[in-house]
């Protein structure tokens, strides 16, 4: 749907996702790949959408299909190059096509360098980038945290004798939003997209780039309260309130600094997926007021 003039782009923009890996395979290897899109673009502006949101390409070791990134920078050999991806934003914007990328900001893969080294000791130059607690005296983890996926959020880690948070798989650790240079780190990386000339970013899992600092138990929740937010009933995520393992105060002044940075590109748009305690109150919350800048927010509730 075209857009009317002197409306931002995304208003009422139509998006078309891909998810590179089943869309097409130019080499044979039976996996869809950047030039695989870079085909089909033509196509894909015949139906008149806006743009394309490509879910992510980059180098992962694919446990969580992407969504565990090793490398922020580069894209994974089995999706392309960096060459490929080039040519892939040159012939969208030819077509009038903007190209919206999956950012994953919270945690990492387990892969990624930063976490190598930070898990190597408790002195070395990364060893506060990620979340890391001593256990208790007992040998258990440092709370009740749960991860989304089942079963608890802490893994113990021989190393360094502590304790990771991972609110999703185990080869996903939480990184430290606390730490001031984790977060310069990440809006670097997102910085090394827009010079590359994407048009926007979703935002996966935005609302928990943040941790409480005392480390504070989730409240139980009530029996009758467990249903509703699209959990599995053997999984006990949904026996706790999450107060405490995301969407804390802190995330607000970080999206901030990241609008900021968008803002200093033309009309570049940020979706986020939320997924709280109460995702629509997040989502407004998580809103500026209308005309005040791009924020376009998808609620998971």
């Amino acid at each position: 749907m075209k857009q009317m003039e002197g409306m931002p782009w995304w208003k009422g923009a139509v998006i078309y996702q891909v998810y590179p890996r089943s869309f097409q395979d130019t080499n044979g290897d039976g996996i869809g790949d950047l030039p695989g899109i870079l085909a089909r673009l033509d196509y894909i502006q015949s139906l008149g959408v806006d743009a394309i949101w490509i879910s992510p390409f980059f180098k992962s070791p694919m446990a969580d299909f992407g969504y565990d990134i090793a490398d922020y920078r580069d894209v994974d050999p089995m999706f392309g190059t960096l060459a490929d991806f080039d040519r892939l934003i040159e012939r969208a914007h030819t077509l009038g096509l903007r190209i919206i990328i999956d950012q994953v900001l919270s945690h990492t893969s387990a892969e990624h360098p930063w976490f190598l080294e930070s898990r190597e000791s408790r002195n070395n130059a990364k060893a506060d980038w990620y979340v890391w607690a001593d256990a208790k005296p007992d040998g258990s983890p440092p709370n009740n945290w749960l991860s989304l996926f089942g079963g608890v959020a802490w893994q113990w880690e021989p190393r360094r004798g502590q304790y990771y948070l991972h609110n999703f798989l185990t080869s996903q650790p939480d990184l430290n939003f606390h730490h001031p240079e984790v977060q310069q780190a990440t809006l670097d990386n997102v910085q090394f997209w827009l010079d590359r000339g994407v048009d926007g970013f979703r935002l996966d899992a935005i609302n928990f780039c943040f941790h409480d600092r005392a480390l504070r138990d989730n409240p139980p929740k009530p029996e009758h309260l467990r249903t509703g937010r699209g959990f599995s009933p053997d999984n006990p995520y949904a026996f706790q309130y999450h107060h405490f393992n995301n969407t804390q105060p802190e995330n607000l002044p970080f999206l901030e600094r990241l609008r900021s940075l968008l803002d200093r590109y033309d009309a570049r748009v940020s979706l986020g997926e939320i997924s709280s305690e109460d995702s629509l109150a997040t989502t407004a919350e998580y809103t500026p007021e209308p005309g005040a800048c791009t924020w376009v927010i998808a609620s998971n509730c």
